[in-house]
């Protein structure tokens, strides 16, 4: 899978056409709907989580390393860019070191930013830099990871994702499609990320039967990173003589090492997981040959920024807060049923592009392209 060659140049280049266009109006996204409930004044022209307030606001990444991040920190900056009120954008990358993270919030903090939209990687271990921040007055919006803490004590709001119900999706899934059971693989990000907690405690809520079995490390820590992610995943190819499924909650970072299966003279297994257009083309081009090879996926998930920007907004211009805090993502593809539709791909685009993103695939190609 391609990789970024930098993004910190590509989120300055974002954060710059922000600004140039705050004096202009938008439209609001579904998101930032909001509610009568949380009074808040809004800007004329603008959604209605823009409030008349102005603010800086910063977006920071545990791990910005993979082009499923790049395309949500645009989506994020695109968001931000929709209120006036938003006079300064700034961009951190933690790199996949906790340290770095909090220090990229106390920087950040010590700069006199207004508000932070936050994904917290390392989880729990981000708690106190976003307690810190929050006590100090700063809007603090944590978004998908769950860091631990409480609303209103911690930080402002944590705006989560319904993983649960992707693991419950999944699990159901290959009950269904394996009613003999098997060896299930499960690959996911970080050690101890809440997502990968959330997604085995759906997983676990309906696969309840011993004949399906979770092998090795549940899950197999990869960071979210392609390179690792192969890495990880052709070593279990190696030891593992028989898999039946992988669960994935990053689908195209699988790609790479998927051929694996073929040089061991292997069937790529059933695999759940979220979408991705080198995920689908590499369906499209070798499903004829791969009998065990059924796929399904779930929305990838890019936009549940925009929910998190708009909270954070809202809270710090002083415009009405969303109604919803949780970003609920839903399936997306299924190579048995066709429902809600059958693989997706878009050969004559990259593979690095989501296609269950509100943002169009010609703009996520374009982004790459910088």
């Amino acid at each position: 899978m391609k990789r970024p060659k930098s993004l910190a140049m590509l989120v300055m280049s974002l954060a710059a056409a922000s600004l140039a266009l705050a004096g202009c109006s938008g439209t609001s996204s579904n998101s930032g709907s909001g509610s009568t409930a949380d009074a808040g004044t809004s800007v004329a022209g603008a959604p209605s989580w823009c409030g008349p307030k102005k603010i800086s606001l910063g977006l920071l990444d545990g791990f910005g390393g993979n082009s499923w991040r790049l395309v949500t920190t645009a989506a994020g900056a695109d968001e931000a860019k929709l209120c006036p009120s938003v006079t300064s954008y700034e961009y951190a990358d933690g790199q996949g070191d906790t340290q770095k993270a909090i220090s990229d919030i106390q920087g950040m903090v010590a700069k006199g930013v207004n508000a932070l939209v936050v994904f917290p990687d390392a989880g729990q271990a981000m708690l106190p830099a976003l307690r810190s921040a929050y006590k100090a007055g700063v809007v603090t919006v944590p978004y998908r990871v769950d860091p631990g803490g409480k609303d209103g004590v911690d930080y402002d709001a944590w705006i989560g994702a319904d993983f649960v119900t992707d693991g419950k999706n999944w699990g159901n899934w290959l009950k269904t499609n394996l009613p003999d059971g098997g060896n299930i693989l499960f690959i996911s990000g970080p050690k101890g990320n809440s997502q990968a907690v959330d997604e085995l405690k759906g997983m676990k809520t309906v696969i309840t039967d011993s004949k399906y079995v979770f092998i090795g490390e549940t899950p197999e820590v990869t960071n979210w990173d392609p390179a690792l992610t192969q890495q990880v995943l052709t070593a279990d190819i190696a030891k593992y003589p028989k898999i039946d499924a992988i669960v994935s909650d990053f689908g195209p970072s699988l790609v790479g090492a998927l051929p694996a299966f073929a040089k061991s003279g292997r069937s790529v297994p059933a695999i759940v997981t979220s979408d991705g257009n080198s995920l689908g083309c590499f369906y499209a081009d070798n499903s004829a040959t791969n009998p065990d090879f059924k796929l399904m996926t779930v929305a990838t998930g890019n936009d549940n920024v925009r929910l998190a920007v708009d909270y954070a907004v809202a809270k710090a211009t002083g415009g009405v807060l969303p109604t919803d805090t949780v970003f609920k993502a839903p399936a997306f593809e299924d190579s048995v049923s066709g429902k809600p539709s059958t693989v997706q791909c878009k050969k004559d685009l990259p593979g690095d592009i989501y296609l269950s993103a509100k943002m169009s695939p010609e703009d996520q190609a374009a982004l790459l392209k910088k």
